[in-house]
């Protein structure tokens, strides 16, 4: 895969969005690469630009797991370290000015995890993945067979209720019963690490898929930012970018499908939740997806909240508890309905992202991710780690 070197307009036009325009007067806080510092300062955004906090939370981590993340960063005092719109501008990495800031994914030493399966939409795709094999050609027919099998009425089916259970005996009867339809309509959720904490990569840069992959797709997610001791502070947008042939081949591969590099993307910030923005908003929300290829190609998606068949607070109940525990704490992606099949190159063949491709996830609420598709290998290499981060850190004295 080959990507070109220009974002083009459909990029530049949505970074003004990247700060959420629902009337509101969102706690945005993010993290920026600080030529100057030799790494990373935890931000504040206020008036358009990115006020450096790194001296009172020398990581996102630190910031949320205070007792009240959003009141803890009202009175930051400081200098901006450039406008949003500058830093936006200073991200992609084609033509970066090295001596300038730019931004990075707005979290740091959290797990990032993922919940998949959470929506009825989503559970239908993994089963036909599974059963065509990771052949893109045989997706149609085998949609076509098990919507038949199924039927309608699951939008309001809950996982795990007698009447999931009754479900259950009926398709494992007509030989239908599937490890997706276990975490799709069973009593535990699929939750699966996503990747590893720093290799996030933020907006405005690339978002990687393996070169051999053939049929791949964007996830368009929500993602919950949660404290140690299980609160939900805040959230943000993700791209659970998934190779379908690989996963769809067998679920055992899900670490191929899933965890590469560059295959993560989250951004633009992470909006803490406050008077103005709660877990109940989350739950209303309606993301939206836009894909634009080099090729002309456009495709347009929502996922809508309220279709989860998993409330986000079970999700992270089942994440975190007494069961398994979190000290830096953890970002969920709690999975997305949109699930592409619309064909692209050939009949029967469905979706699969071309080089070049720019994906925008966008909420009113959060903001836009905008990231253009490269393959993995091509990404800029994951290579500031744990221990990068500790020895910069102590180098600037803030721990």
């Amino acid at each position: 895969m080959t990507a070109t070197t220009d974002w083009g307009p459909d990029l530049a036009a949505t970074l003004p969005a990247a700060q959420p325009p629902d009337g509101t007067v969102p706690t945005l806080v993010g993290r920026v690469w600080d030529p100057a510092a030799g790494g990373p300062s935890v931000v504040v955004v206020r008036d358009g630009a990115a006020y450096d906090m790194s001296g009172r939370f020398a990581t996102v981590r630190d910031l949320c797991e205070q007792t009240d993340p959003a009141a803890a960063v009202a009175d930051v005092p400081g200098e901006p370290l450039a406008t949003v719109a500058d830093l936006l501008a200073n991200t992609p990495p084609e033509g970066r000015d090295a001596t300038r800031p730019w931004l990075l994914a707005p979290v740091d030493l959290q797990a990032v995890k993922a919940a998949g399966v959470t929506f009825v939409v989503s559970m239908l795709e993994r089963l036909i993945e599974e059963r065509a094999r990771g052949e893109a050609d045989a997706a149609a027919t085998v949609r076509a067979e098990i919507t038949a099998a199924i039927g309608g009425g699951l939008d309001e089916l809950v996982p795990g209720s007698p009447e999931a259970l009754r479900l259950k005996e009926v398709l494992r009867e007509r030989g239908m019963w599937s490890q997706y339809l276990e975490v799709g309509i069973g009593p535990d959720a699929e939750i699966f690490t996503k990747a590893q904490p720093l290799s996030a990569v933020g907006t405005a840069t690339e978002v990687g898929v393996l070169a051999a992959s053939r049929w791949n797709n964007p996830e368009p997610e929500v993602a919950l930012v949660v404290a140690a001791d299980g609160r939900i502070v805040g959230a943000t947008l993700g791209n659970d970018v998934n190779l379908r042939d690989v996963e769809g081949r067998s679920a055992l591969l899900l670490p191929k499908a899933k965890d590469n590099n560059a295959a993560c993307a989250i951004g633009p910030f992470v909006r803490l939740f406050d008077d103005g923005f709660t877990l109940d908003h989350v739950r209303a929300m309606t993301v939206s997806l836009e894909v634009l290829g080099e090729d002309g190609f456009k495709m347009l998606g929502t996922s809508s909240m309220r279709a989860i068949s998993r409330d986000p607070a079970d999700l992270v109940g089942q994440l975190i508890g007494p069961h398994h525990q979190y000290p830096d704490g953890a970002v969920l992606l709690l999975g997305t309905m949109f699930a592409p099949s619309d064909d692209r190159d050939e009949p029967g063949m469905g979706f699969t992202h071309h080089s070049g491709d720019v994906v925008r996830i966008s909420a009113p609420e959060l903001g836009t991710l905008v990231n253009r598709v490269r393959a993995s290998e091509e990404c800029a290499p994951w290579d500031f780690g744990v221990a990068d981060l500790m020895r910069n850190l102590a180098g600037r004295n803030l721990l």
